[in-house]
């Protein structure tokens, strides 16, 4: 801050003078949002309203639960801005609440005035030489979030209306400390969008750009993104003519995190399936490369198969992800049921590979949980019954306009507030 504030001798100086100075001096601190300038100057300047020959503001931090859970302390003073302290000796001092003068008045929101420390029991020395001190609690929203502190060499040194000028700078001070939070808070709100639009980019990149062509099937996907990124994915890669292979899957987690991993579970089976490696082998593969490279809390589920146009066939394996949904061309219907773990849990989760001959006039839906776990006001949930129950409602659709129709009726299910989970569907018809 470039501007200087004139610092006028305390001798003489009446009650209006000092307020006249208290406001001149609020002015000049609510043009930052540095904190730290602003605390600065508040403690270069406030010598020319109180003389004092030590002085602090010190902010109480608290810890979370976690961090009090191992051993930490679950409120702690740190000082901002100090004069006239030994700081070594103010950094050994670790201040709790409820100890010494400031540990008191934070947790009592109330003020202190003590005309000989040495008389109080409540001090705790930190200065040899001090010999009165005055502490103001800084309040923001009834909430106690520091203490202003005035220590004097000289006995009896402050007065009520010190005090009164005291408190009323400490309310501004409080007031400059929430501002300049509410001003972090969006820019990290900001940030946190900015990584979330960053996300998206990368989810969407991933996902193809049109739907495949192969002899004898009709076959669309479409991913209904919600306001956060989830780890929703679908691919499909060409393998030859007459195949290709096909992937659903669902990334733990939400945000950039969660972006990456898709990235890397895409890189991984699409480098798998060019090998030739058969689905089982394929998901083994990509198993131990997740589980080698993420974090514990993390996993995909996802359903992986092989298209296979000339012998009608679809090779499968399912790590762990929702049973795809098949209807014969009468809407019976079925679940696929059978699978595997999750991939990256394990080191040695063994896949199996499955079968399915397609017939002229099946539907085989593979889906997210976003779908099935869609809520209406009730809480209850759209579920796999409803889900067979609206494609066979749509059988007649065309793959793509199928999607829409049962999204249609996920969103209805929901009271028009639609699914709380990103919702993705793959569907293949047999022509």
């Amino acid at each position: 801050m470039s501007e200087q504030i004139k610092e006028l001798p305390a001798p003489g100086l009446t009650t209006t003078d000092k307020l006249r100075m208290l406001l001149d001096i609020t002015k000049k601190i609510s043009r930052s949002l540095d904190l730290q300038e602003v605390l600065n100057l508040v403690m270069d300047t406030l010598d020319s309203l109180i003389p004092y020959d030590a002085a602090g503001i010190f902010v109480v931090e608290c810890a979370d639960d976690s961090k009090v859970a191992a051993g930490e302390e679950p409120c702690v003073f740190k000082s901002e801005a100090v004069r006239g302290y030994d700081i070594e000796e103010l950094t050994n001092l670790h201040l709790k609440l409820g100890e010494g003068f400031i540990g008191h008045v934070a947790l009592s929101a109330e003020p202190i005035i003590s005309a000989d420390v040495r008389k109080d029991s409540r001090y705790i020395n930190a200065r040899q030489e001090t010999r009165s001190e005055m502490v103001a609690p800084i309040i923001s929203n009834t909430e106690v979030i520091g203490v202003f502190d005035l220590e004097s060499d000289n006995l009896n040194a402050y007065s009520e209306d010190d005090l009164q000028v005291l408190m009323l700078l400490a309310s501004q001070v409080a007031i400059i400390i929430e501002k300049v939070m509410l001003h972090e808070q969006l820019i990290e709100k900001k940030r946190l969008e900015g990584q979330l639009e960053v996300a998206r980019q990368v989810q969407l990149e991933l996902l193809p750009a049109k739907d495949p062509q192969l002899d004898g099937y009709d076959i669309s996907a479409y991913n209904f993104p919600t306001e956060e990124v989830s780890g929703d994915y679908y691919d499909w890669v060409k393998i030859y003519d007459d195949q290709i292979g096909l992937v659903i899957a669902d990334v733990s987690g939400k945000g950039v995190p969660a972006a990456l991993l898709m990235a890397f579970l895409r890189a991984s089976l699409r480098a798998a399936t060019h090998i030739g490696y058969s689905p089982h082998i394929s998901m083994s593969k990509v198993n131990y490369l997740l589980w080698e490279s993420i974090e514990r809390n993390q996993f995909v589920t996802a359903f992986y198969g092989i298209l296979d146009a000339t012998n009608r066939t679809l090779a499968y394996t399912n790590a762990g992800h929702n049973p795809a949904l098949l209807l014969d061309k009468d809407g019976n219907s079925q679940f696929l049921r059978l699978g595997s773990l999750p991939l990256g849990m394990f080191r040695e989760t063994r896949y199996h590979e499955y079968y399915l001959t397609t017939k002229p006039g099946d539907t085989l839906v593979l889906y997210t949980d976003g779908v099935t776990e869609a809520a209406n006001s009730q809480g209850e949930e759209f579920g796999q019954l409803r889900l067979a129950e609206a494609v066979k409602r749509h059988q007649h659709l065309p793959a793509r306009e199928l999607i829409a129709a049962v999204h249609k009726d996920v969103i209805e299910w929901t009271d028009g507030l639609g699914a709380t989970d990103d919702v993705t569907f793959f569907v293949i018809k047999a022509t």
